[in-house]
């Protein structure tokens, strides 16, 4: 088995005339939080469901936890998760019914004391009755973090994950993705547009520009090429096309 959870090499993804990843390589090491970053269009939502074996390649090999994604992804699947604020769980299940049907799918055995130990982790208690598609933004995305640790991943991940929530309910979100990663040693993929929340969390960030990796480093290291004190301008430089501090035009 590869000693890296993701290891990615020539990925590219073509819908009809667009290609939406071209020829994307990158490798992650394991108990790591890694950003992936870029405007919209950049092919980050794309390589996620790749690596979720959702979607196929066009050309190019994935590989996550030692499997082939395209011909292996049912012996990857039980040891990885994700969670999004876009994508909602049925709406009139209830959230322990919910969480129980995906603890079914996992093979979790005694499903039911591990939701009651996610429950009191992320303060659902109170609402697993309640039917999912009844809760505010901030509670569904409580259940969809709590759905996304069910089976405890070894790769977990995260697609703005804290997309629309206030900064306290973010800031405990975040919290709470670090206190799993140390505890498990789980490995993280992070897309996110929130820049604060990528230095914080973020060891490593892939920097992604039309489908293609441009630039990666550690949020410091990435300031420090590009002269910039946060990484939103660093972003921005990279969505605008401008070259680091000191590189000239070839």
């Amino acid at each position: 088995m590869s000693s890296s959870p993701v290891k990615v090499s020539g990925l590219t993804k073509r819908f009809d005339q667009v290609v939406a990843v071209a020829g994307l390589s990158f490798t992650i090491d394991p108990g790591t939080v890694v950003g992936l970053l870029g405007g919209n269009g950049a092919g980050k939502t794309t390589t996620l469901a790749i690596l979720l074996g959702l979607l196929l390649p066009s050309a190019g090999t994935v590989e996550v936890l030692g499997h082939d994604m395209t011909h292996n992804r049912h012996r990857a699947l039980p040891r990885m998760n994700f969670s999004s604020p876009y994508v909602d769980l049925p709406g009139r299940l209830s959230v322990v019914e919910n969480l129980t049907v995906y603890g079914h799918l996992y093979g979790i055995a005694r499903v039911d004391r591990r939701i009651a130990d996610l429950a009191e982790r992320f303060d659902l208690t109170g609402i697993l009755r309640r039917p999912t598609g009844s809760l505010s933004a901030g509670q569904k995305t409580r259940v969809a973090l709590a759905k996304a640790l069910l089976n405890e991943p070894a790769l977990l991940l995260l697609d703005e994950p804290t997309a629309s929530l206030d900064p306290d309910t973010a800031d405990w979100i975040r919290g709470s993705l670090e206190s799993y990663q140390r505890a498990s040693g789980a490995t993280i993929l992070l897309a996110s547009h929130n820049m604060a929340e990528v230095e914080r969390m973020c060891g490593d960030v892939l920097m992604l520009r039309e489908g293609r990796l441009v630039d990666r480093g550690s949020p410091a290291a990435l300031l420090e090429r590009y002269g910039r004190a946060t990484l939103e301008q660093v972003f921005l430089d990279i969505a605008r096309h401008r070259r680091p501090a000191g590189v000239a035009a070839t």
